[in-house]
């Protein structure tokens, strides 16, 4: 019974942020309400695939595709150095590394404001040696430098935590067997480290296909998103059934993404990978 009452609040807080906001969606996604009273409707989702909003979709797809790639490329190397025990001040550089973390989102954003304008700072160190002024701000790149940038350290912590577990007398015997480093990562440190692969993955992927200010502010407005879009919907235009159809089609991406990664980390798991 104790057990039992200890989770009341987490099924009230369940209750009241997640199923209620999801019926809500459902509700306004396939409802509409005329004179005659309310009627259930595809009108709404059918306006998703249009050709207007499906380039949004795929291009919201498409950006946090290949700034989820760029932080796996950039986090995975990072994590295994700081897994590494030999390391020393270990504690220091994780803690630096997280600490950008620690401040206000949107500060973050406009920091990169600041360094890329015409008269930023990256323009002035660039121009100061004699090179030409790097002017990327409000285009499809400065949006991608920023999902990196803020989401990277979603990437490197969970396949750090996993790397720091690994037996490393697992790895010394294989070396011992002549195992070289690339057939040592490729057969014992990869396959043990897929967990926090995907979960990296997933933790990056996820904001970075539903983020809106990113693409407002480093965009300029110019390379509207799905979140973008969404937004609109709800504060701008009132239409509440059409941005939830949004809503709905993107959680059904996000949840066969997770659904193919989850998949292949069994797989994985049960040796049919390698």
């Amino acid at each position: 019974m104790r057990k039992n009452w200890i989770a009341y609040p987490y099924v009230v807080w369940m209750v009241i942020f997640t199923i209620i906001p999801l019926g809500l969606i459902f509700y306004y996604s396939f409802i509409v309400k005329d004179d005659s009273g309310l009627h259930f409707t595809f009108a709404h989702l059918q306006r998703v695939f249009e050709p207007l909003y499906l380039i949004v979709l795929l291009r919201s797809v498409k950006l946090a595709v290949i700034s989820t790639l760029i932080c796996l490329i950039l986090g995975y190397p990072m994590a295994m150095i700081l897994a590494e025990r030999q390391l020393s001040r270990k504690s220091i550089l994780v803690v630096l590394f997280v600490i950008p973390m620690w401040m206000n989102f949107l500060a973050r954003t406009y920091a990169w404001m600041t360094l890329l304008e015409k008269k930023g700072l990256i323009a002035s160190i660039l121009t100061s040696i004699g090179l030409p002024a790097l002017n990327i701000l409000y285009t499809e790149n400065a949006v991608m430098l920023g999902m990196v940038y803020n989401f990277l350290p979603f990437m490197v912590l969970p396949i750090y935590s996993v790397l720091s577990k690994i037996d490393k007398s697992v790895i010394e015997a294989a070396e011992d067997l002549g195992g070289t480093p690339y057939i040592t990562f490729k057969r014992i440190i990869f396959p043990k480290s897929l967990p926090g692969v995907m979960s990296g993955i997933a933790m990056v992927f996820m904001p970075a296909v539903t983020t809106f200010v990113i693409s407002r502010l480093l965009g300029g407005g110019q390379y509207t998103l799905i979140g973008n879009l969404i937004e609109q919907q709800f504060l701008t235009t009132r239409d509440w059934g059409f941005g939830s159809s949004l809503s709905f089609v993107l959680m059904v991406v996000i949840l066969l993404s997770m659904g193919i990664m989850s998949k292949y980390e069994k797989e994985s798991e049960d040796g049919g990978l390698w």
